[in-house]
């Protein structure tokens, strides 16, 4: 609400969120965030030690429900690891939501997909900044991942039976240095080219707003050079 100059002080923000129901700051780890003006709020009387309660009430609630509060041994989940979370069963299920939230915009000539059966002996180039870069293939608020159960679309294709080969164009998403030439030479040699163009957080996030939506930096010259 600052920042909006809906109020002018941290002090004013608190007492404003607190009558408006709120109980729970995304502070960032700020030390100086606005909840931590609730004690000067309360001791001025711009807040009752009531409505101080009846807010922090159901927040310890539903933290107690989720059993935040139970020794480890009493909650299940404290025993889970990776050897569970990674489990064949898990990681098929995933696999499966991630095939069946594709969004196909044109499939022209029946293109897809892509059967393993005609690809021996097909040449295969995957090209863009995301082909290979793990720590791109996230978006905002994503958890931190364990690199080894990254499949990039570069280390995905390459388990298929055909001859892969890969090109970034540019390192980052921004793509503000671009090589016309590792794109051109990885495509034009290729039965079949996919390419793997986006945003990312290195783009965009929460308080980094696009100004436009036109693909980033050279990417849309890598998109043409590719199809060219």
């Amino acid at each position: 609400m600052l920042g909006h100059h809906y109020t002018h002080t941290f002090l004013e923000t608190a007492v404003a969120s607190m009558n408006a129901g709120c109980n729970l700051e995304l502070s960032y780890g700020m030390r100086n965030n606005v909840f931590m003006h609730i004690p000067k709020a309360l001791a001025m009387g711009n807040i009752t030690l009531q409505m101080l309660r009846d807010r922090v009430r159901p927040l310890f609630y539903t933290r107690m429900r989720l059993g935040e509060f139970d020794p480890p041994n009493m909650n299940p989940y404290s025993a889970l690891d990776l050897s569970a979370v990674q489990s064949p069963e898990h990681r098929n299920l995933s696999l499966e939501a991630a095939v069946k939230s594709f969004v196909l915009l044109k499939n022209v000539r029946g293109t897809l997909p892509l059967w393993a059966q005609d690809l021996p002996g097909k040449r295969l180039a995957v090209v863009g900044p995301f082909a290979d870069n793990p720590q791109m293939l996230f978006g905002d608020y994503a958890p931190v991942p364990e690199p080894q159960y990254i499949y990039t679309p570069r280390r995905g294709l390459e388990t298929l039976p055909a001859n892969v080969t890969f090109a970034a164009g540019c390192g980052e998403p921004q793509c503000q240095q671009y090589s016309r030439a590792e794109v051109v030479g990885a495509a034009g040699a290729a039965d079949v080219v996919v390419v793997c163009l986006g945003t990312g957080i290195a783009v965009e996030m929460e308080g980094k707003d696009r100004s436009d939506l036109s693909l980033p930096g050279h990417q849309l010259e890598l998109l043409q050079d590719a199809v060219q």
